[in-house]
């Protein structure tokens, strides 16, 4: 189980997300008003807390949704599960899909640090069943079928 820290969006790609707090997950789709939303295979982006918390102790000046992530998860080490892990929140499933991604040729957390953490400690979902995630909830690895 993981306690969610922050629930972020950003309204266009290529820009740092915010944290809002509270969000609506739709299923299929992602988060509402994110610019990550669509029929596809990333609907929803997680990165542990705890590596978060250990890059910034390298003096990165970093705040939640930096990375572009919607979900900031302490206590679950997400790139150690296999994908098809699903979890659960409220009423929310989601589906892990993707570990890492390629970052952004330059990114600005890159360019001040000389190393980004999202290619390889994020992680991304689909939706398959939506609700409300809001900071503060538990965030339940489920046990695989």
């Amino acid at each position: 189980m993981g306690n969610v820290i922050a629930v972020c969006v950003s309204e266009r790609k290529g820009v740092q997300k915010k944290n809002v707090g509270t969000a609506v997950f739709i299923t299929e789709w992602g988060i509402e008003n994110d610019a990550h939303a669509g029929a596809w295979h990333r609907q929803v982006s997680l990165l542990s807390h705890d590596k978060i918390e250990a890059f910034r102790a390298r003096g990165a000046e970093v705040g939640d949704g930096a990375f572009g992530e919607n979900l900031v998860v302490s206590g679950i080490d997400f790139k150690s599960l296999p994908i098809g892990t699903r979890f659960s929140c409220n009423d929310v499933l989601l589906e892990l899909t993707q570990i890492g991604k390629e970052c952004h040729s330059g990114c600005e957390i890159y360019k001040k640090m000389g190393d980004c953490i999202m290619p390889r400690e994020g992680v991304f979902a689909r939706v398959l069943h939506g609700g409300t995630i809001s900071a503060g909830d538990t965030l339940t690895v489920l046990p695989s079928d």
